[in-house]
């Protein structure tokens, strides 16, 4: 089973750095993997008894992704999640009274959790000059992370890293922080990145950190709703979101401490 959800999750990877070369096809995988995820986070919220106002949350996930491909989310940000917020009351009264509250929250929280978080690797993307090399880089960060943590905590993990996931130990977590920072430290060198060593260390520990907490927010979601999966799409993986949970906290943090490195300024 390890081996299996290894090779599944080599291949993905694999999948994803291809479209990364080619950015319109990023952009499509981007959304394809935001749709998948809200069709799944309204199932977690379903068997919670509270699903989403869904049309709302699809077409904000959709707007989210769609404005960030055009360059003008941070123009009309404010005006989308104003949006957002007043269709999801308006149509959340045309329901049931009971869970009125539930729905318009999760609604709001799936939008910002999928469709927001996941305009980073699209900004990412879209540096002028080096986006693909540091694309493929963020993947690769975050892909290892969830690789290696499975490998060293199945080899030598004997103490359990949380409750919320109890598979999970703190040798796989240390192990794969550890042998992330040290590779992406080692990329650094490579020419077409323009990085120091120093920043290399610096994204690949912070990005790796970013990751295992994605992954363990969206285990808490799990646990909340008492399912193992939020879906079965990924043969060995569960569901999309199961599969990309790291990405979404992983690419805000990759792209913050490209901020805060200097290596890219807001213009």
């Amino acid at each position: 089973m390890t081996e299996r959800r290894v090779v599944v999750g080599l291949i993905l990877a694999a999948i994803g750095l291809l479209c990364v070369i080619f950015p319109w096809a990023f952009y499509a995988l981007i959304l394809a993997i935001g749709l998948a995820s809200i069709y799944e986070f309204n199932y977690l919220c379903a068997i919670k008894g509270q699903p989403l106002e869904y049309p709302v949350a699809v077409l904000g996930v959709c707007a989210y992704i769609a404005m960030a491909v055009f360059n003008v989310l941070h123009k009309w940000e404010g005006v989308l999640l104003a949006g957002i917020v007043i269709v999801a009351f308006a149509i959340g009264m045309s329901g049931e009274q009971k869970g009125y509250f539930g729905r318009t929250a999760y609604t709001l929280l799936a939008v910002i959790y999928i469709g927001k978080l996941l305009t980073y690797f699209v900004f990412i993307r879209q540096i002028a000059g080096d986006g693909m090399q540091l694309t493929l880089f963020a993947i690769a960060i975050i892909a290892l992370t969830d690789t290696f943590g499975m490998l060293v905590g199945t080899s030598v993990g004997r103490h359990s890293l949380t409750k919320i996931s109890p598979k999970k130990t703190v040798e796989g977590s240390v192990g794969s922080l550890g042998l992330v920072t040290v590779l992406a430290t080692a990329a650094a060198w490579i020419p077409q990145l323009h990085l120091q060593w120093w920043q290399g260390a610096a994204l690949g520990f912070a990005t790796s950190i970013a990751a295992q907490v994605g992954d363990l927010v969206e285990s808490a979601f799990k646990r909340d709703a008492g399912v193992k999966d939020a879906g079965a799409m990924i043969q060995g993986h569960g569901g999309v979101l199961d599969r990309f949970d790291s990405y979404l906290l992983g690419g805000v943090t990759f792209y913050a401490v490209l901020h805060l490195l200097g290596i890219l300024r807001i213009q």
